[in-house]
């Protein structure tokens, strides 16, 4: 029996009409459907509009997409975004011309907002983000269908590809917002035209590009100037700058503030947190209701994730006791806390790939969830950090300050890669100390013949210390998988890692 008919998600003639509306000069050639949006030529489905984005300068030139799009067509796509018709392609190529192809896809995206009744909830923060934004994935389908960016597509390109990728029937949709220089946010945001603000948390990330830790609670804060007439901010009570991000939320006229944490007046308060190997259950009270509920992933900042995005969920008149319910099948992502169980020849090895990105916070949280996971016989709890990026002159200090997280902890051995991570490993006890390398490539070799059946290992650092490759080398080491635990994921994965470490032309992460 057939399926059921899929309806385009653009035709040429709504796509030359969003140019139009934006005030672009271009034109659609071609009478063409389609049912997806891809920037990259090797994952493209059949069916979809490659757009040809130009990439960012890099070792004296940049990739320029024009350049894949025959490649393109021939996996399939069904029309193109380009500035020109590439050489050597049919001058009748379904396409759509437009001056500026990220201008071409900023059009779609305001069109696919301007077309939908979703209510629309957009997400920032220091840590937290993309986590939180795939909880409001999970909690929000049960009352609805429900649309919410891919990994961390949350820049410049990738909150405007998000966006175009919304079909006009959802009932939510979800959107992440990053940035690393003051400024950033407040574009993406009017272009998301959030219902619902969300900033999970405000840290000392990306001190490099801001004065102080206060610039960087003013940058999240852009977030609320996009707000829609009578939305709501959702802010973080326990955290610091949570007074000058409720003064933001009502300067730019937020109708509604909601505040979720451990403090006695937050709306949705934390009341107990119990942090499992594979699995976080949280007790709370939210608007004076209590909830219990499990979430399918281990460690203190999913508990505070998740009652970020409860709250929500309840600003947002969803199903709250559907929503708590679907938060047991959450599991921690490729690169943000993922759990592999390795079957080796004599017993079992447990991955915790949270290569992705690190912070001094989400190092502290990824810690101690590496303290509560129950080691096998002979077992160790061995942690694998690389450098974490752009902190400034305060880098060497807040590298070197992790010790007595790694103390408290009760790590057993840590592994370091990277010129900052040397200050922690040298500030660390002799007792602890594993390895400290260069780089990764270097630390590899070193750390691989140590590991044993029993070991439970978490690696981590940022994107561009490149961790993502040792998680690989270790789950080579499997030489069958095992069997996945709750939340975990089945021995070898294969092929490069989902969500960071994925070959893509472009990476949309920013903090």
């Amino acid at each position: 029996m057939a399926g059921p008919i899929r309806a385009p998600l653009w035709t040429a003639a709504e796509a030359e009409a969003a140019l139009r509306a934006a005030g672009l000069e271009g034109r659609a050639v071609g009478d063409w459907s389609v049912r997806g949006i891809s920037i990259d030529s090797r994952s493209l489905e059949p069916g979809e509009l490659f757009v040809a984005l130009r990439g960012e300068e890099r070792d004296g030139g940049a990739r320029d997409g024009h350049d894949f799009a025959a490649a393109a067509l021939e996996r399939g796509a069904a029309a193109l975004l380009v500035g020109r018709l590439p050489e050597g392609l049919p001058a009748d190529t379904p396409r759509l011309e437009v001056a500026d192809t990220l201008d071409g896809l900023r059009a779609l995206a305001r069109a696919a907002r301007a077309r939908t009744r979703a209510l629309v909830i957009g997400v920032t923060g220091s840590v937290g983000k993309t986590s939180t934004k795939e909880i409001l994935r999970a909690a929000l389908s049960p009352s609805g269908s429900t649309h919410a960016s891919i990994k961390s597509f949350n820049n410049h390109w990738g909150v405007p590809l998000s966006l175009s990728r919304m079909p006009a029937d959802r009932h939510f949709a979800v959107f992440e917002m990053g940035m690393n220089h003051p400024g950033e946010i407040t574009p993406l945001t009017r272009m998301v035209r959030p219902h619902i603000a969300i900033v999970t948390t405000v840290e000392a990330v990306h001190l490099e590009f801001f004065d102080d830790v206060a610039g960087i609670a003013r940058a999240k804060a852009e977030i609320f100037e996009g707000l829609e007439p009578g939305g709501t901010a959702v802010i973080n009570a326990d955290n610091e700058w949570c007074s000058l991000l409720r003064a933001a939320a009502e300067k730019a006229g937020a109708a509604r503030i909601v505040t979720f944490g451990r403090a006695e007046d937050a709306d949705a308060r934390l009341l107990k947190v119990s942090v499992q190997p594979d699995c976080t259950v949280v007790v709370a009270q939210i608007r004076g209701r209590a909830v219990t509920y499990k979430v399918g992933a281990s460690g203190q900042p999913w508990a505070m994730n998740s009652l970020a995005a409860l709250a929500a969920v309840d600003a947002a008149g969803a199903d709250l006791g559907r929503a708590a319910l679907a938060l047991a099948e959450i599991a921690a992502p490729t690169g943000r806390g993922a759990r592999h169980q390795l079957a080796l020849a004599d017993g079992e090895l447990v991955l915790i790939d949270d290569a992705y990105n690190a912070s001094p916070a989400s190092i502290r949280a990824a810690l101690e969830v590496l303290g509560a996971q129950e080691v096998g016989p002979r077992g160790r709890r061995i942690a694998v950090l690389g450098d974490m990026r752009e902190l400034g002159p305060a880098g060497p200090e807040l590298h070197a300050g992790l010790a007595d997280a790694v103390v408290e902890a009760g790590i057993d051995m840590v592994f370091t890669a990277g010129p900052l991570m040397r200050h922690l490993f040298d500030a660390l006890p002799a007792t602890v100390q594993g390895r400290h390398a260069a780089d990764s490539a270097a630390l590899a070799p070193h750390l691989l013949p140590l590991l044993r059946a029993g070991d439970v290992v978490t690696v981590k650092g940022s994107l561009g210390s490149r961790m993502g490759p040792i998680v690989e080398q270790i789950q080579a080491l499997a030489p069958e998988p095992a069997e996945a635990g709750a939340g975990g994921q089945r021995g070898r994965t294969g092929g490069k890692a989902a969500g960071g470490r994925a070959s893509a032309r472009h990476d949309g992460g920013r903090g």
